[in-house]
């Protein structure tokens, strides 16, 4: 066979869907990011998006969804992506406590599983100008006036919202009374932090680490059970404040594949975890290699779905 006829040919069966994904360099992946630009799944989803291209990938492109804990942008991909295998969706246990809380009309379980990737701790920071200084006076303001500190975060029931209402509760405050500011991205509540506009804010620490790191906001504790390494922030547990929590980000496919397209896809995610620009993305994050996938992440996100809503509800947030 001629070499243009082969060429022809094999891009008919690829546009037909009848070559595995490996041979037909995975297409053209589309990655569904259901938050606003500047936060940590914004971060994952395009540093995935490289590493694929990496592996052979002919382009990947970006839809970012925000609001309601990545409902919204779960919703579109759900209604949108069925049967796609070149669908992607980034999530973690954000949006599980989103989906506890809010109760969506669309449900994580019709998305098809794939691989969980990186964890991360949370940091709390104050605003450079903030007449407070350290967590004991976050919680001193707190009991005074619980309504008075405002926590700024991402969406109601992210790992930020849960380790708020832990700790009010771990300190004799009413969990239901704490003043929760939800946004819908990274970018949105670093502004807010940086503009004085919220009392403490909280997030992954890859995300507040540059302002940390030139003065502009000063960092008072980490929910990690040790400190960081490379991180000078004493940790909730050092303060007294018995609050230990952490935040993980995945990846899922369309509803509706088949096994072997699922099978596919989760090689060639877990293809991506093993290159540099991947490596790279983990070192300029902090990120910690979580990567899990098959029957362990289904299971992995079932108990982590009980027990989130155990801590939601023990917190008074549900």
């Amino acid at each position: 066979m001629r070499r243009d006829t082969f060429l022809k040919s094999l891009a008919a069966l690829a546009a037909a869907g009848a070559l595995p994904m490996t041979a037909r360099a995975a297409a053209n992946l589309k990655m569904m990011i259901p938050a606003n630009p500047g936060g940590g799944w914004d971060t994952t989803g395009r540093a995935l998006g490289k590493a694929l291209q990496d592996v052979g990938a002919a382009s990947v492109s970006y839809d970012n969804k925000g609001g309601a804990a990545g409902a919204i942008g779960l919703a579109q991909f759900v209604n949108g992506s069925k049967g796609d295998p070149n669908a992607l969706m980034t999530m973690g246990a954000v949006m599980l406590g989103g989906i506890i809380t809010g109760k969506p009309p669309v449900s994580l379980s019709q998305a098809t599983p794939i691989a969980r990737l990186t964890s991360e701790y949370n940091v709390f920071v104050l605003p450079a100008s903030s007449p407070l200084k350290t967590m004991k006076d976050v919680v001193e303001q707190m009991k005074k006036d619980p309504g008075s500190v405002k926590w700024g975060g991402g969406s109601r029931g992210s790992t930020e919202h849960i380790a708020a209402a832990m700790i009010a509760r771990e300190v004799g405050v009413d969990p239901s009374k704490i003043n929760y500011v939800a946004f819908r991205g990274g970018g949105e509540a670093t502004a807010a932090i940086l503009g004085g506009n919220v009392t403490v804010g909280g997030s992954g620490y890859s995300e507040f680490a540059e302002y940390i790191t030139t003065g502009k906001m000063r960092a008072i504790a980490v929910t990690s059970d040790a400190r960081l390494k490379g991180i000078d922030v004493p940790t909730l547990k050092e303060q007294g404040i018995n609050v230990v929590i952490g935040n993980w980000r995945g990846v899922y496919g369309a509803p509706g594949i088949t096994p072997q397209q699922r099978k596919e896809l989760t090689d060639l995610v877990l293809k991506a975890t093993k290159t540099k620009s991947w490596a790279e993305a983990l070192e300029k994050n902090a990120w910690t290699p979580a990567v899990l996938a098959g029957p362990d992440f289904d299971k992995f996100v079932d108990d982590e779905f009980a027990s989130l809503r155990a801590v939601m509800a023990k917190s008074g947030m549900i």
